[in-house]
């Protein structure tokens, strides 16, 4: 009996003690079962024999419990069903972007006590922000854009203390923007929402692309107090006349209609003269101030990202070329005929089917501004299309120019832009490339952005790595001294067929210090300190920010690397010991299945070859070979490197 007893007793305060034991791996498995039984759509390919749950795509553990869950653009859609979240309990990162999931936030997501990352933009989500959220205050990123949110923004944002990261655009979140510290905020969005009132001091350190699509107001957008800019009097003492509109009298109307009048005759005299001078230097070229000025007004208006690609955003012009008349020299026209060394030079089997007065007579539009000139696209009479890039800040004596352009016109790879000819000049040095039909890699990884952009997938990212790798190795090859010096993505340029070939190679040599110190910024080796003289090691620094930019989609100058005060290395190096490496990836590589080993490895080579210290890098033979058998672990025998157009605004965002 008293056996019995002891039995009963054991087994009673095993019943009371189960509500309160603590989540394992298993409870975690059971947690994430249900959440793939209640959101349909796309199966999730976990192999459900396995006990260890560990190993399915998206899950990450640590210590025995499931650490990390990543599911963006899964397809998933439905409700997430209460009860999962009360498992998982260990979480760190939680990523459902970019799916379809509705309804409210589940309240057991409070739980997640640990959580530092939650991405759930582009989704369906409704409902308030909800009050448990807020208890979450370990929090470093938020991310709640592009859901259907209602009500006013809290004051229970202010409990995120570490928060870093906060964006809330595309929703319905009406009301003031509350007066939220948040003192470690660096990125903040709230565009596009119902929101109104003066925006906060707090926040007008943000761009008005924060709050755009919204009725607030202040710095940084338009002042709240809707004035229109018209003339008032000022208050007279006796208030007679305050607030009226200041009256023109008649006298004044008059007076402005004859200095109309008379500005008209002062403008239509100038065009006439204009007109005259112009017809009777009908034969001229473009003189090299007009071709100053097109270069001024490309660099101070265009964006850098596009001043540098060779996209082809310039004005076009006829009658001679930007780059035909860049050799005029000031004006000295008569340089351009006469014999002896005043003449385009070719090299080796390069076509001459046109001479320097072809290039006088071609068309042609500026393509950017780069490090070492201005890049020109001339189309010839005869239909042959080259790239003309005038050198600019050549210091070195003729015999020297020589010399080592013989040396870059020598070389001879498939992935290399060959240089055709050149033209030396007293004043005026150009060089007569191969012109590449689809610009720069920086103008296709950085351009449009928009719905219907055509995306790089992983075959033709990998590709581009590799083609440029090869390029580079082929550069070292020809001697311990010979380097690139200027490696960077606007000078990877593309063929229509996707092939990469590297250009600018050997112009470092030729030039004299840089007249901007951060001409290529975010891709020197921190121990190059004269840009004329760069190592192979310090080029394969270089190659590394080109790969870790193939693939995060960042330029080493973006916005957010510099509102973080971080180079792109050191950014990828800073998510990868937080162990979310698959956020750091361009949205648009995890629209493709099965590669996440292959991204990574690549990734992991883009970290060694960017290392601090020369001696941890690799050589580029040694790159060469990685990439290589990559590209041929993950190529499908029925693969298809074309891009296919993205129809979803959804992978607009670079986060």
């Amino acid at each position: 009996m008293e056996t019995k007893s002891l039995l009963l007793f054991h087994l009673l305060l095993l019943l009371i003690s189960l509500p309160y034991s603590k989540p394992d791996l298993s409870a975690d498995r059971s947690a994430l079962l249900s959440l793939r039984s209640a959101v349909h759509g796309r199966t999730l390919l976990w192999n459900v024999s396995l006990l260890n749950p560990c190993s399915w795509t998206g899950v990450i553990c640590e210590q025995n419990r499931v650490t990390v869950l990543r599911l963006p653009g899964f397809a998933l859609t439905g409700e997430i069903p209460s009860g999962v979240f009360s498992n998982l309990t260990e979480l760190r990162t939680l990523s459902l972007r970019l799916n379809a999931l509705t309804g409210n936030l589940p309240q057991d997501l409070a739980n997640c006590k640990s959580l530092r990352n939650l991405y759930l933009q582009g989704n369906l989500f409704s409902g308030e922000i909800p009050d448990f959220l807020f208890s979450l205050k370990d929090l470093v990123r938020l991310n709640l854009g592009e859901n259907n949110f209602t009500g006013e923004m809290s004051s229970g944002f202010d409990n995120f203390t570490r928060l870093r990261t906060l964006f809330l655009e595309d929703n319905s979140l009406s009301g003031p923007l509350p007066d939220l510290k948040l003192e470690k905020l660096k990125q903040f969005n709230v565009s596009n929402n119902l929101l109104n009132g003066s925006i906060p001091d707090r926040f007008k350190g943000f761009g008005p692309s924060s709050f755009g699509g919204t009725s607030l107001c202040g710095k940084p957008l338009a002042n709240c107090d809707g004035s229109s800019g018209s003339i008032v009097v000022p208050s007279k003492p006796n208030g007679v006349g305050e607030g009226k509109k200041k009256k023109l009298s008649g006298g004044a109307i008059a007076g402005i209609v004859i200095g109309s009048i008379v500005g008209l005759l002062l403008i239509a005299l100038i065009l006439m003269f204009l007109c005259r001078k112009n017809s009777s230097s009908k034969s001229r070229s473009i003189d090299i101030a007009s071709i100053k000025q097109q270069e001024m007004e490309i660099q101070g208006e265009k964006p850098i990202v596009e001043a540098e690609t060779g996209g082809g955003y310039g004005n076009g012009y006829s009658v001679a070329s930007a780059a035909a008349a860049a050799m005029v020299g000031n004006g000295k026209g008569g340089d351009l005929n006469s014999g002896g060394a005043k003449k385009l030079v070719f090299f080796g089997k390069a076509s001459r089917v046109f001479d320097l007065e072809d290039l006088l007579r071609a068309s042609a539009e500026v393509l950017g501004k780069g490090t070492f000139g201005t890049a020109y696209k001339a189309v010839l009479e005869m239909g042959t299309v080259v790239a003309v890039k005038r050198l600019k800040d050549v210091t070195i004596s003729e015999g020297e120019f020589r010399e080592k352009i013989e040396i870059v016109g020598a070389m001879d790879h498939e992935n290399l832009v060959p240089l055709r000819a050149y033209y030396y000049s007293r004043d005026e040095k150009l060089l007569v490339y191969d012109y590449m039909s689809m610009g720069s890699l920086s103008a296709l990884l950085h351009g449009n952005r928009g719905a219907g952009r055509t995306p790089l997938n992983w075959e033709i990212r990998s590709g581009i790595a590799l083609a440029a790798a090869r390029g580079i190795e082929y550069l070292h090859s020809q001697g311990p001294n010979v380097s690139h010096g200027n490696i960077k993505s606007s000078n990877i340029l593309l063929t229509h067929s996707y092939d990469a070939r590297v250009s600018d190679f050997g112009l470092a040599h030729l030039v004299g210090p840089p007249s901007t110190p951060n001409r290529v910024a975010g891709y020197r080796a921190p121990e190059v300190t004269d840009p004329r003289k760069v190592s192979q090691k310090a080029d394969v620094y270089s190659f590394g920010v080109l790969v870790l930019e193939l693939l995060t989609g960042k330029a080493p100058t973006h916005a957010l690397l510099n509102e973080e005060g971080v180079d792109l290395p050191r950014w990828v190096q800073s998510i990868v010991r937080e162990e979310w490496t698959s956020e750091v990836f361009d949205l648009e590589l995890l629209r493709y299945q099965n590669i996440e080993e292959e991204m990574v490895q690549l990734l992991q080579l883009g970290i060694d070859c960017a290392a601090q210290y020369p001696d941890n890098r690799p050589s580029m033979s040694e790159v060469t070979r990685r990439i290589d058998e990559l590209c041929r672990s993950s190529l499908p025998e029925d693969h298809n490197p074309r891009p296919e157009p993205i129809n979803d605004a959804d992978d607009n965002s670079s986060r």
